[in-house]
């Protein structure tokens, strides 16, 4: 974890066995049970923030995204002229 300024707060209600269940956690890694709670909720939120980066594709996408590439359209008319344009202003 950074050495920034933890300024920030979060609370949360839970039941006594929840909090049990989590200090004993705590204790057992050698850890307060705030650093704990912490560190976990770190750890998983990075890990659902990875997880929902991956661009996931169903079969039918899949194999256009490859018949894409493997035979692409030819440009059609405005994208001819927005290269040209590109081209003229670019000095290309």
């Amino acid at each position: 974890m950074s050495d920034a300024a933890k300024t920030a707060r979060l609370e949360a209600r839970l039941t006594d066995e929840q909090k049990a269940l989590i200090q004993h956690a705590a204790d057992l890694t050698s850890r307060s049970l705030t650093e704990f709670i912490v560190s976990s909720a770190q750890e998983v939120a990075a890990r659902t923030v990875r997880e929902h980066a991956v661009l996931t594709l169903s079969g039918r996408d899949r194999q256009a995204f490859i018949d894409a590439l493997v035979k692409p359209s030819s440009p059609n008319k405005r994208l001819r002229q927005a290269a040209s344009r590109y081209k003229r202003v670019s000095g290309l």
